[in-house]
Protein backbone atom coordinates (compact mmCIF):
# COMPACT_ATOMS: atom_id res chain seq x y z
CA UNK A 1 0.00 0.00 0.00
CA UNK A 2 1.71 3.44 -1.10
CA UNK A 3 1.38 6.31 1.66
CA UNK A 4 -1.47 8.13 -0.60
CA UNK A 5 -3.42 4.98 -0.32
CA UNK A 6 -2.48 4.25 3.08
CA UNK A 7 -3.56 8.27 4.09
CA UNK A 8 -6.99 7.76 1.81
CA UNK A 9 -7.65 4.29 3.64
CA UNK A 10 -7.10 5.79 7.58
CA UNK A 11 -9.09 8.97 6.32
CA UNK A 12 -12.07 7.23 4.98
CA UNK A 13 -12.43 5.38 8.22
CA UNK A 14 -12.74 8.54 9.99
CA UNK A 15 -15.56 9.58 7.64
CA UNK A 16 -17.60 6.22 7.52
CA UNK A 17 -20.93 6.57 9.63
CA UNK A 18 -20.54 10.55 8.92
CA UNK A 19 -24.03 12.62 9.30
CA UNK A 20 -25.08 16.44 9.90
CA UNK A 21 -24.87 15.50 13.69
CA UNK A 22 -21.30 17.36 15.42
CA UNK A 23 -18.10 15.41 15.82
CA UNK A 24 -18.38 13.83 19.73
CA UNK A 25 -15.01 15.85 20.31
CA UNK A 26 -12.60 18.18 18.73
CA UNK A 27 -9.83 16.26 17.55
CA UNK A 28 -6.77 17.94 16.42
CA UNK A 29 -5.22 17.36 13.03
CA UNK A 30 -1.97 17.53 11.77
CA UNK A 31 -0.94 21.06 12.32
CA UNK A 32 0.33 24.20 10.57
CA UNK A 33 4.23 25.32 11.26
CA UNK A 34 5.16 28.48 12.65
CA UNK A 35 7.96 30.51 13.88
CA UNK A 36 7.33 29.12 17.49
CA UNK A 37 6.23 26.07 16.92
CA UNK A 38 3.36 24.38 15.52
CA UNK A 39 -0.26 25.55 14.95
CA UNK A 40 -3.10 23.20 16.14
CA UNK A 41 -5.92 22.74 14.27
CA UNK A 42 -9.20 21.46 15.51
CA UNK A 43 -12.07 20.98 12.65
CA UNK A 44 -15.45 21.81 14.97
CA UNK A 45 -17.98 21.47 12.09
CA UNK A 46 -18.57 22.17 8.20
CA UNK A 47 -17.01 26.00 8.58
CA UNK A 48 -16.10 25.90 12.60
CA UNK A 49 -12.28 25.67 13.47
CA UNK A 50 -10.04 26.42 15.68
CA UNK A 51 -6.43 27.71 15.34
CA UNK A 52 -4.13 27.83 18.47
CA UNK A 53 -0.74 27.46 19.87
CA UNK A 54 0.46 28.34 23.49
CA UNK A 55 -3.04 29.01 24.60
CA UNK A 56 -3.72 31.83 22.01
CA UNK A 57 -6.77 30.59 19.78
CA UNK A 58 -8.16 31.89 16.60
CA UNK A 59 -12.14 30.80 15.80
CA UNK A 60 -13.35 31.25 12.52
CA UNK A 61 -17.18 30.74 12.04
CA UNK A 62 -17.91 28.89 15.14
CA UNK A 63 -21.66 27.32 15.40
CA UNK A 64 -23.00 24.52 17.03
CA UNK A 65 -22.93 25.95 20.88
CA UNK A 66 -20.40 26.71 23.19
CA UNK A 67 -19.88 23.09 24.29
CA UNK A 68 -18.57 22.23 21.33
CA UNK A 69 -15.33 23.72 22.19
CA UNK A 70 -14.91 22.68 25.78
CA UNK A 71 -11.35 22.14 26.41
CA UNK A 72 -9.85 24.75 24.13
CA UNK A 73 -8.09 27.70 24.64
CA UNK A 74 -10.14 30.77 24.65
CA UNK A 75 -10.57 32.64 21.68
CA UNK A 76 -8.46 35.82 21.24
CA UNK A 77 -9.63 35.87 17.84
CA UNK A 78 -12.88 35.35 15.95
CA UNK A 79 -13.52 35.78 12.72
CA UNK A 80 -16.71 35.73 10.96
CA UNK A 81 -17.00 35.39 7.15
CA UNK A 82 -20.34 36.12 6.40
CA UNK A 83 -24.05 36.30 8.27
CA UNK A 84 -25.19 32.85 6.74
CA UNK A 85 -26.24 30.71 9.70
CA UNK A 86 -23.54 27.94 9.16
CA UNK A 87 -21.25 31.07 9.67
CA UNK A 88 -22.68 33.48 11.79
CA UNK A 89 -25.02 31.75 15.14
CA UNK A 90 -25.51 34.52 17.70
CA UNK A 91 -26.06 32.37 20.25
CA UNK A 92 -22.49 30.63 20.39
CA UNK A 93 -20.87 33.81 19.32
CA UNK A 94 -22.12 35.41 22.49
CA UNK A 95 -21.32 33.08 24.58
CA UNK A 96 -17.94 32.46 23.75
CA UNK A 97 -16.71 36.01 23.03
CA UNK A 98 -14.99 37.21 26.44
CA UNK A 99 -14.74 40.70 27.51
CA UNK A 100 -11.17 40.92 25.94
CA UNK A 101 -11.99 38.66 22.46
CA UNK A 102 -11.44 40.53 18.95
CA UNK A 103 -14.00 39.91 16.72
CA UNK A 104 -13.80 40.28 12.64
CA UNK A 105 -16.27 40.61 10.48
CA UNK A 106 -17.54 41.85 7.15
CA UNK A 107 -18.81 45.46 7.39
CA UNK A 108 -21.90 44.42 5.45
CA UNK A 109 -23.04 41.75 8.40
CA UNK A 110 -25.13 43.02 11.18
CA UNK A 111 -23.48 41.60 14.46
CA UNK A 112 -25.36 40.51 18.05
CA UNK A 113 -25.69 43.52 20.01
CA UNK A 114 -24.01 43.55 23.52
CA UNK A 115 -20.67 42.30 21.47
CA UNK A 116 -17.22 44.63 22.46
CA UNK A 117 -14.16 44.87 20.70
CA UNK A 118 -15.20 44.54 16.76
CA UNK A 119 -13.38 45.67 13.68
CA UNK A 120 -15.59 45.69 10.95
CA UNK A 121 -13.68 45.63 7.49
CA UNK A 122 -14.04 45.42 3.94
CA UNK A 123 -11.98 43.66 0.62
CA UNK A 124 -8.59 45.10 0.36
CA UNK A 125 -8.54 46.52 4.09
CA UNK A 126 -6.15 44.41 6.96
CA UNK A 127 -5.76 45.49 10.32
CA UNK A 128 -2.59 44.06 13.23
CA UNK A 129 -4.87 42.97 16.02
CA UNK A 130 -3.95 43.03 19.85
CA UNK A 131 -1.08 40.34 20.01
CA UNK A 132 0.18 41.27 16.46
CA UNK A 133 -2.02 38.93 14.59
CA UNK A 134 -2.61 40.31 11.20
CA UNK A 135 -5.84 39.76 8.89
CA UNK A 136 -6.17 40.71 5.61
CA UNK A 137 -9.47 41.19 4.51
CA UNK A 138 -10.43 38.46 0.74
CA UNK A 139 -13.52 39.48 -1.32
CA UNK A 140 -15.78 36.09 -0.58
CA UNK A 141 -17.99 35.92 -3.66
CA UNK A 142 -19.37 33.68 -6.23
CA UNK A 143 -18.49 34.88 -9.90
CA UNK A 144 -20.43 32.60 -12.30
CA UNK A 145 -23.52 33.40 -13.89
CA UNK A 146 -26.20 32.32 -12.35
CA UNK A 147 -24.70 31.70 -9.04
CA UNK A 148 -24.25 35.18 -7.98
CA UNK A 149 -27.12 34.79 -5.61
CA UNK A 150 -25.42 32.22 -2.99
CA UNK A 151 -22.68 34.38 -2.18
CA UNK A 152 -23.44 38.04 -3.68
CA UNK A 153 -19.94 40.63 -3.95
CA UNK A 154 -19.91 42.67 -1.13
CA UNK A 155 -21.19 40.43 1.26
CA UNK A 156 -18.96 38.25 2.50
CA UNK A 157 -15.30 37.74 2.96
CA UNK A 158 -12.25 35.65 3.50
CA UNK A 159 -9.18 36.22 5.54
CA UNK A 160 -5.57 35.63 5.49
CA UNK A 161 -4.53 35.75 8.77
CA UNK A 162 -0.87 35.97 10.00
CA UNK A 163 -0.24 34.01 13.20
CA UNK A 164 3.12 33.83 14.55
CA UNK A 165 4.12 34.48 11.09
CA UNK A 166 1.95 31.28 9.10
CA UNK A 167 -0.31 33.16 6.70
CA UNK A 168 -3.41 31.21 6.76
CA UNK A 169 -6.41 31.69 4.41
CA UNK A 170 -9.64 30.66 5.60
CA UNK A 171 -11.53 31.38 2.13
CA UNK A 172 -15.68 31.69 3.43
CA UNK A 173 -18.06 31.17 0.69
CA UNK A 174 -16.67 31.50 -2.03
CA UNK A 175 -15.62 30.65 -5.95
CA UNK A 176 -12.36 31.15 -6.63
CA UNK A 177 -11.98 34.90 -7.33
CA UNK A 178 -9.13 36.85 -8.51
CA UNK A 179 -8.44 37.79 -5.28
CA UNK A 180 -7.68 34.59 -4.32
CA UNK A 181 -5.79 33.62 -7.31
CA UNK A 182 -3.36 36.24 -6.62
CA UNK A 183 -2.69 35.06 -3.48
CA UNK A 184 1.18 33.92 -2.50
CA UNK A 185 2.90 32.72 0.33
CA UNK A 186 0.11 31.02 1.76
CA UNK A 187 1.16 28.21 4.37
CA UNK A 188 -2.31 26.67 4.86
CA UNK A 189 -5.66 27.48 3.02
CA UNK A 190 -9.37 26.15 4.24
CA UNK A 191 -10.97 25.78 0.96
CA UNK A 192 -14.94 25.31 0.65
CA UNK A 193 -16.41 23.08 -1.79
CA UNK A 194 -20.38 22.70 -1.69
CA UNK A 195 -21.41 23.00 -4.96
CA UNK A 196 -23.20 25.25 -5.91
CA UNK A 197 -23.30 27.53 -3.36
CA UNK A 198 -19.24 27.51 -3.13
CA UNK A 199 -17.11 25.92 -5.87
CA UNK A 200 -17.06 22.42 -6.74
CA UNK A 201 -14.34 20.14 -5.84
CA UNK A 202 -12.90 20.65 -9.12
CA UNK A 203 -12.87 24.23 -9.31
CA UNK A 204 -11.30 24.34 -5.48
CA UNK A 205 -8.42 21.57 -6.97
CA UNK A 206 -7.65 23.94 -10.13
CA UNK A 207 -7.80 27.11 -7.41
CA UNK A 208 -5.46 25.57 -5.29
CA UNK A 209 -3.14 24.89 -8.01
CA UNK A 210 -3.41 28.20 -9.06
CA UNK A 211 -2.15 30.22 -5.65
CA UNK A 212 -0.56 27.01 -4.50
CA UNK A 213 -0.67 27.01 -0.76
CA UNK A 214 1.51 24.66 1.17
CA UNK A 215 -0.73 22.93 2.41
CA UNK A 216 -4.56 22.83 1.70
CA UNK A 217 -7.58 21.70 4.13
CA UNK A 218 -10.94 21.11 2.54
CA UNK A 219 -13.90 21.82 4.76
CA UNK A 220 -17.08 23.20 4.14
CA UNK A 221 -18.05 20.39 1.87
CA UNK A 222 -20.74 18.88 2.70
CA UNK A 223 -21.92 15.77 0.34
CA UNK A 224 -19.69 16.92 -1.78
CA UNK A 225 -16.82 14.56 -3.09
CA UNK A 226 -13.66 15.06 -1.36
CA UNK A 227 -11.42 12.33 -2.63
CA UNK A 228 -11.63 14.15 -6.43
CA UNK A 229 -9.94 17.55 -4.97
CA UNK A 230 -7.20 15.53 -3.23
CA UNK A 231 -6.88 12.86 -6.10
CA UNK A 232 -6.72 16.09 -8.32
CA UNK A 233 -4.52 18.39 -6.43
CA UNK A 234 -2.23 15.37 -5.40
CA UNK A 235 -1.54 14.10 -8.81
CA UNK A 236 -1.09 18.05 -10.36
CA UNK A 237 0.92 19.46 -7.58
CA UNK A 238 2.89 18.67 -4.46
CA UNK A 239 0.54 20.62 -2.16
CA UNK A 240 -0.31 18.35 0.53
CA UNK A 241 -3.99 17.81 1.42
CA UNK A 242 -5.61 17.32 4.90
CA UNK A 243 -8.59 15.61 4.70
CA UNK A 244 -10.80 15.34 8.09
CA UNK A 245 -13.92 14.70 9.03
CA UNK A 246 -16.40 17.56 9.76
CA UNK A 247 -19.31 16.36 10.12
Amino acid sequence: MTIRTARRAAALGLLAGSALAPLASAQALQGIEADHGVIAVTPIRHASLVLSQNGIAIYADPIGGAALYDGLPAPALILITNAHGDHLEPETLTALAGPATQIVAPASVAMPEGLANITAMSAGETATLTGGIGVEAIPAENTSEGRLHHNPPGEGLGYVITFDGARIYVAGDTQATEAMLALRDIDAAFLPMTWPDTMSPTEAAEAAGAFHPAVVYPYHYWGNDIWNFSAVVEERTDIDVRVANWY
